[in-house]
């Protein structure tokens, strides 16, 4: 099947450079936030997961990417586990691996990717930066302390990537289709999206706001509170809906699924 177009002037509406420092920043602060806590605590946004668990999770992501750049392709060895408890170690050690490996390759360098339409470090460098800012709140959240803030550009290629690369791609790499046809608008920090519910296939893109807001639904509010809103970090109450809530509950309910341990 062709991937669907993703128009753009660029791949992301950040720097390529700013993407590979939050892997670095936001894993320092993802750490820092942990130690000291307890590593039963449960993370409010995902049940299920503790703070040692993200920390370990994370952690070993590193090590998968580490490996698929090196192999070339997809490890059989996927999951990775720390020696006895020393998890910190284990996610920095992999981190600053990652981080330098990413570094020393332009992100338009061809290199092994699980999304056919981007070939290169860069997806990368992005992946790994909304992996890792995304768990950075899960551990902050779980411990109770005040959620550090995400910059509204960075939290904009974040709501960018959630639908091109999960809604668009991974659905259909499941073969999951939604029950019913619908179009859900985006529209936060002066940019949109139309993320199109399809019997066949789901596919989203960017758009005018006048495009989005002529969606059946809308989803509008602050970058940080949609971006963490799509990763169902944060409640319907978080942001605002108006319209067809059916459309906006079957897209979330969507991804949820097309969103679990790629």
């Amino acid at each position: 099947m062709t991937e669907p177009h993703w128009p753009s002037l660029r791949p992301t509406l950040v720097g390529y450079g700013r993407l590979l420092e939050a892997i670095t920043v936001e894993g320092d602060l993802l750490v820092h936030s942990a130690i000291g806590a307890d590593p039963r605590l449960g993370v409010p946004g995902c049940p299920g997961l503790t703070v040692g668990d993200t920390v370990r999770h994370t952690g070993s992501v590193y090590h998968q990417v580490l490996d698929w750049i090196r192999l070339g392709e997809r490890p059989d060895d996927w999951q990775r586990h720390p020696d006895g408890d020393g998890f910190f170690a284990f996610h920095n050690e992999a981190r600053l691996a990652l981080a330098t490996e990413l570094a020393a390759h332009e992100p338009d360098e061809p290199c092994s990717t699980w999304w056919p339409a981007e070939q290169n470090y860069g997806f990368w460098r992005r992946r790994m930066a909304h992996e890792t800012t995304v768990h950075r709140v899960d551990v902050q959240a779980a411990i109770g302390m005040e959620v550090g803030p995400v910059a509204v550009d960075f939290a904009a290629d974040g709501i960018d990537e959630v639908l091109a690369l999960w809604f668009s791609h991974r659905l259909a790499e499941l073969g999951m289709t939604a029950t019913t046809h619908g179009a859900v608008g985006f529209e936060t920090a002066n940019r949109a999206w139309l993320a199109i519910l399809g019997r066949v296939r789901s596919t989203a893109r960017r758009v005018h706001p006048a495009d989005a807001r002529a969606a059946d639904a809308r989803v509008t509010g602050d970058p940080t509170a949609v971006y963490l809103w799509l990763w169902g970090r944060l409640p319907n109450s978080a942001v605002e809906t108006d319209g067809d809530f059916d459309a906006i509950a079957q897209l979330w309910a969507l991804l949820r699924p097309a969103m679990q341990g790629r």
